[in-house]
């Protein structure tokens, strides 16, 4: 009797979990217009590129730093002004770090134990900016992350039980003029052995891997905005706080919106400045959760890209509609969407004061209810000359 030989592709498991995620994609709650599916199936795209990665980074013994996020891998409302980078550590081996600081406004730390799901968030165990590193006039510096040990001298980071992750993030605030600087990693016992060929068995096993980490990753960022987003008042930002994650050097200010076209929300808030939080950045998130197109839309500002009023406020004009002022956050067609702020590499704990104040009004009452209207005017020239700048800026720092 004849029988069916033919393999089992090693891609079945992956190729029914994109289709799994995609089922999710097109049955979240708000998807209600073309442009709301295009972008969910833009973030599966993304995502399906990111697991695949990030399985293939999955290298405890010869590991290298992944880009977690970028411009066409979004994650977890990503920060326009920041390189994510991560590596897969275990708790028992020692890694070195080597690199060279950059010009970046911040450079930060911080081991996890895990990673995202649909249910909890994973801990911080250890999280520091760089501000901690003995860094050498040319900028080099070295870490050395591994087991606690009572010898232990300077540079030598203890990792706690259960360390799996380390990730650094490389944060920008003067997008035209700051550089990134170079970073590596390697395991202090592999150094200079080679890893052993991967086989077709473990091959198809990353494709498993990756379908079920594509399906978690879109369940759980899905899920996530729901604790810490959607439960307040709409139109609304929270006072600053410490950022839940265990960041050690960031406060965050969050809510969401929903506006109509003939709507504005304008958001005054104190710029920090460089003694208090060398980096403070406001962005718009999607229903995805994840940044809009900050490379051709103004979707983000940061204080050294925003117009600083007089008082030393900067007040963000979120609208669909084009104000012609140069602190206009465009919603690029997003009815509804996310608020978010961050400092980092702060000196001090920030207060309520320090915070945002959120107020929403008819377009046309702009002119005489904004502070200093005629001071943020800005013409077509200018605008073009902002967009080019920050199009040119994030292709340079994707080489850098």
């Amino acid at each position: 009797m004849a029988t069916d030989s033919t393999p089992t592709p090693s891609t079945r498991a992956f190729t029914e979990a994109v289709a799994e995620a995609e089922q999710i994609i097109r049955s979240a709650p708000h998807v209600k217009t073309e442009q709301d599916l295009a972008e969910g199936l833009d973030y599966l795209a993304g995502s399906i590129k990111a697991s695949l990665h990030m399985v293939a980074a999955y290298q405890h013994d010869h590991p290298f730093f992944a880009s977690s996020t970028g411009p066409y891998t979004k994650l977890g409302l990503d920060n326009p002004d920041t390189l994510y980078f991560h590596a897969y550590i275990r708790d028992d081996a020692e890694y070195v770090v080597t690199g060279r600081r950059g010009t970046t406004a911040d450079l930060s730390f911080q081991v996890m134990n895990g990673d995202y799901s649909p249910s909890r968030s994973p801990d911080s165990l250890t999280a520091f900016d760089d501000r901690e590193l003995d860094i050498a006039e040319d900028g080099s510096f070295r870490l050395t992350f591994g087991p606690p040990k009572p010898d232990a001298g300077p540079g030598y980071v203890a990792l706690a039980p259960g360390s799996a992750m380390l990730i650094v993030r490389e944060v920008f605030s003067d997008w035209e003029n700051e550089r990134p600087g170079e970073i590596r990693i390697h395991r202090a016992d592999t150094l200079g052995a080679s890893p052993q060929p991967v086989s077709a068995a473990r091959m198809a096993r990353r494709f498993d891997i990756a379908g079920k980490m594509l399906v978690s990753r879109i369940r759980t960022f899905l899920a996530f905005p729901e604790w810490h987003y959607l439960q307040l008042p709409v139109n609304t930002m929270t006072e600053p706080r410490p950022t839940p994650g265990g960041l050690a050097t960031q406060f965050s200010s969050v809510g969401h919106y929903d506006l109509d076209d003939d709507e504005v929300m304008v958001i005054t808030v104190p710029a920090a400045g460089k003694d208090v939080a060398p980096y403070q950045g406001f962005q718009l998130g999607s229903m995805w959760y994840v940044s809009l197109d900050y490379i051709n839309h103004q979707t983000s500002l940061t204080a050294d890209q925003a117009r600083v009023d007089p008082d030393g406020k900067i007040r963000y004009v979120v609208a669909e509609r084009d104000p012609g002022l140069a602190n206009w956050i465009e919603r690029t067609g997003h009815r509804r969407g996310y608020l978010q702020f961050r400092w980092q590499r702060i000196t001090r704990d920030l207060t309520a004061e320090d915070g945002p104040e959120v107020e929403v009004m008819p377009f046309g009452e702009l002119p005489k209810r904004l502070p200093f209207h005629d001071r943020q005017k800005v013409g077509p020239e200018e605008w073009a000359a902002r967009i080019a700048g920050r199009q040119v800026a994030v292709a340079r720092r994707m080489l850098g």
